[in-house]
């Protein structure tokens, strides 16, 4: 089954999954979704969805299997090459560039694959990473980037800043009272800037970079 990217928003529509909101079944064809659906995000045509390639995914799975590219004297760890990448596919879907976007996003999930697991035994022990971040890291990011004259980075580590201080708010809930949250709740994380919100209902909008709920992730319960 296949994938149509909008060539305007980015909406994804995936066979497999169809668009229940939209009355469209899953597993119902691209090619029997009546000529005049539109974009349910930015309400342009069919016309103006381009099928997604599946041959350079492929072509880098392949790569990937030989294990031919292993960044074993890399500055950044396994898990900072799979966040990299990761925000690398999606810069470059929103320039329209699905095949780039498609070969990041597999490197990205290559790494994540291979990430060692943390010794971080306690929430405390992320409370301390986080707070080194907003009192520390962010600072100094924030001032190269201004020296440097570096808009985007700006606008990037504002969005950052914000999500990691609502975390931070989070773990502080969550050492409080983890029995309620994290049984009763659920949690749902914006693929876009990475915001966690942590309740019964997916918010309409990300209220930190403002894209829809289709972006915004539920994390599923470990059985």
């Amino acid at each position: 089954m296949g994938k149509y990217i909008c060539t305007i928003c980015g909406f994804t529509y995936n066979e497999t999954v169809g668009y229940p909101k939209g009355n469209i079944a899953p597993g119902t064809l691209w090619d029997d979704i009546p000529d005049d659906w539109v974009c349910p995000i930015c309400g342009v045509s069919k016309g103006q969805f381009k099928e997604e390639h599946i041959t350079a995914k492929a072509s880098a799975e392949n790569s990937l299997n030989q294990n031919s590219f292993i960044i074993n004297n890399s500055d950044y760890s396994i898990g900072e090459l799979s966040a990299i990448c990761s925000s690398l596919s999606k810069g470059c879907e929103k320039q329209y560039l699905f095949e780039e976007a498609e070969l990041f996003n597999t490197l990205a999930s290559y790494y994540k694959g291979h990430m060692p697991i943390s010794d971080l035994k306690n929430f405390s022990s992320v409370q301390l990473l986080v707070q080194e971040d907003l009192e520390t890291n962010y600072p100094i990011a924030n001032q190269v980037a201004s020296r440097e004259g570096d808009r985007g980075s700006l606008r990037s580590l504002k969005w950052s800043e914000q999500v990691t201080r609502m975390l931070s708010l989070h773990l502080e809930k969550v050492q409080l009272q983890s029995s309620i949250i994290l049984k009763e709740s659920n949690m749902y994380v914006c693929e876009i800037c990475g915001f966690v919100h942590i309740g019964e209902e997916c918010p309409d909008i990300c209220p930190v970079c403002k894209v829809p709920s289709m972006k915004l992730t539920q994390i599923k319960r470990e059985a």
